[in-house]
């Protein structure tokens, strides 16, 4: 490849150890993209600064060319990249149960349950669902990072359903390319409060992370800080003052569903960080008075990922996977069928 004695001989002026070497090409929806955004997204285990870094010591190469840092890309440029040795040791595996719907020598698709972070960060390094997966298989892919075993895609803390596993490198390159082309069919299920006017739309907005509440996301106009988010809903079954509502999402922003919903004037129940309120009772529902020892009928976001549907990555067969909806989700449905069912 043109330009690959950069990678042999790269600048060591810095501490920085450069080890193993990606080669990329970019698909049509990182068009416009910096470089150095782009390469953090598809290795989210390194940050944006280290690949500035790597960049500046032109160890990053676009079409067998360094480049600065603000390079916008085009469809179909060729990426090499030396990536970053990694200064963590990995994670510990966790005896954590997890629900494997399916599971062969390449794949393994779990139903993931709630309050399971799915990967490690700054305040949730153990328990995690890295950290299940580790202990569960025997072999799993390693190229998002020793932090990040086998995750391709994630889910939210508080929803559950559907994830797929990688268990080598190639599979894993597979499956990242279905999501970044967008073939991936991804179906959730949701409880909102509210209503919608129509059965069936789509909704298409910019996000971006909200100026003051980092963790928050929020629509907003276009701007080079955003993203374009997609998402189709079909009201599912109708109560009064709730909706249940299938959700297929055509892009993969952070928060998506839940800011979607929110931005529609039907937050998902129980949703703190878009609804206000973290859980719903079965004598809110009833329009009773509450006890003192009532249980909530659930405690998080009413959000599922319901049905996943991928081309298996060495078979190519088309499979779907389906996780069943959650004991939470089941209870508050059934208790709004009692008591807001329409007439």
């Amino acid at each position: 490849m043109c330009g690959a004695k950069l990678f042999s001989e790269p600048n060591f002026m810095s501490d920085d150890l450069y080890t193993s070497k990606q080669d990329l090409t970019v698909e049509s929806r990182a068009h416009g993209w910096r470089i150095d955004h782009y390469l953090s997204r598809i290795f989210p285990n390194h940050s944006r600064g280290q690949f500035q870094r790597a960049i500046e010591q032109k160890v990053v190469l676009v079409n067998g060319l360094p480049v600065k840092a603000s390079r916008r890309l085009r469809v179909n440029d060729r990426i090499s990249v030396q990536l970053l040795e990694e200064a963590e040791s990995g994670i510990a595996a966790e005896d954590i149960p997890i629900e494997v719907i399916f599971e062969d020598e390449y794949i393994a698709v779990i139903n993931k349950h709630a309050n399971l972070v799915t990967h490690p960060g700054k305040s949730n390094f153990t328990g995690t669902l890295a950290a299940a997966v580790q202990y569960h298989f025997d072999q799993l892919s390693d190229i998002a990072g020793q932090l990040r075993p086998g995750i391709v895609h994630r889910l939210d803390r508080d929803t559950t359903g559907a994830i797929v596993i990688a268990k080598n490198n190639q599979v894993h390159h597979q499956l990242t390319k279905q999501f970044e082309q967008r073939t991936v069919k991804k179906e959730y299920h949701a409880i909102a409060r509210g209503s919608l006017e129509r059965d069936a739309d789509y909704v298409r907005t910019h996000v971006k992370v909200h100026p003051k509440v980092r963790e928050k996301m929020i629509v907003c106009e276009p701007t080079e800080k955003s993203r374009e988010a997609i998402t189709k809903y079909n009201v599912l079954t109708r109560f009064r003052g709730f909706i249940y509502v299938q959700l297929l999402p055509e892009t993969g922003r952070t928060h998506q569903l839940r800011v979607h919903l929110q931005h529609l004037k039907t937050p998902i129940i129980a949703d703190r960080l878009y609804a206000g309120h973290d859980r719903v009772f079965e004598s809110e529902l009833a329009e009773t008075d509450s006890t003192e020892d009532e249980i909530p009928l659930i405690s998080r976001q009413a959000l599922h990922a319901h049905k996943l549907t991928i081309r298996h990555p060495v078979t190519d067969a088309i499979m779907e996977f389906v996780a069943p909806l959650p004991e939470d989700m089941q209870r508050t449905l059934v208790a709004l069928e009692k008591y807001r069912l329409l007439s």
